[in-house]
């Protein structure tokens, strides 16, 4: 003979609503299981490019973020490449070149600022480095959907010896010595030696780029000057 035991009204709901409990709590935690898989952290990381000051050895006037130089770095080498296409018959896209310009430094997100002095101290510390960015590319990159990471790809690859890419490097140190000059005109002497030294790569570089030294003769002398002035 069996026995069976009544379980009360109130029982009976008890273990039901606690069932409901139960399975919300499954399925709020299984939404947020899918809002995760679909959340990439590339742009989030990449906004943070205006928390990472350069210069951080210098004393300076003003300071400068990643967001800054980055940006001009973008519409200097965007230049550079205009300038080519028009006055020396070169085919250069300028759009990719200002789009490397803004992701040129992007490892810095994840690195930090390498001050130039001991990033170049020696080989063996250059080439440390380099692996370092390399390392902090990847990690950047593998923050994107699968399906945008070839195009992205493309912008964070080191064809050192394109010619695009040359322009790229020209429109980077531009940008610093546009730093140097500014930071000249607000009486800071900090910057003088710097000014020096990324002017001499700057000469160089315009012997093989004519780009470089157009914009160097026609561009730079302005920087410093007031408002009223270059109005």
């Amino acid at each position: 003979m069996r026995c069976y035991i009544l379980e009360s009204d109130d029982k009976r709901n008890a273990r039901i609503r606690a069932l409901q409990i139960l399975v919300d709590a499954l399925q709020e935690a299984l939404d947020k299981m899918e809002c995760l898989m679909h959340e990439h952290h590339f742009f989030a990381l990449v906004s943070r490019l205006k928390y990472i000051e350069r210069w951080a050895l210098m004393r300076s006037a003003k300071s400068e973020n990643l967001a800054e130089h980055s940006l001009e770095v973008a519409m200097i080498a965007h230049g550079l490449c205009t300038i080519g296409n028009v006055r020396y018959d070169r085919n250069l896209n300028a759009e990719r070149a200002a789009l490397i310009g803004m992701y040129h430094d992007a490892s810095e997100i994840i690195t930090g600022d390498m001050p130039t002095p001991v990033k170049y101290f020696n080989a063996e510390i250059r080439a440390a480095y380099a692996e370092v960015e390399s390392a902090a590319e990847q990690r950047l990159l593998a923050t994107l959907p699968t399906d945008l990471l070839p195009v992205y790809e493309s912008v964070f690859s080191h064809e050192e010896d394109d010619y695009l890419h040359r322009l790229v490097k020209a429109a980077d140190k531009i940008s610093a010595l546009i730093k140097c000059v500014d930071e000249a005109h607000a009486g800071n002497s900090e910057f003088v030696t710097a000014a020096r030294s990324t002017r001499e790569t700057l000469d160089a570089m315009a012997e093989e780029l004519p780009e470089v030294a157009d914009f160097l003769d026609e561009f730079l002398p302005s920087y410093g000057r007031t408002l009223d002035e270059l109005l």
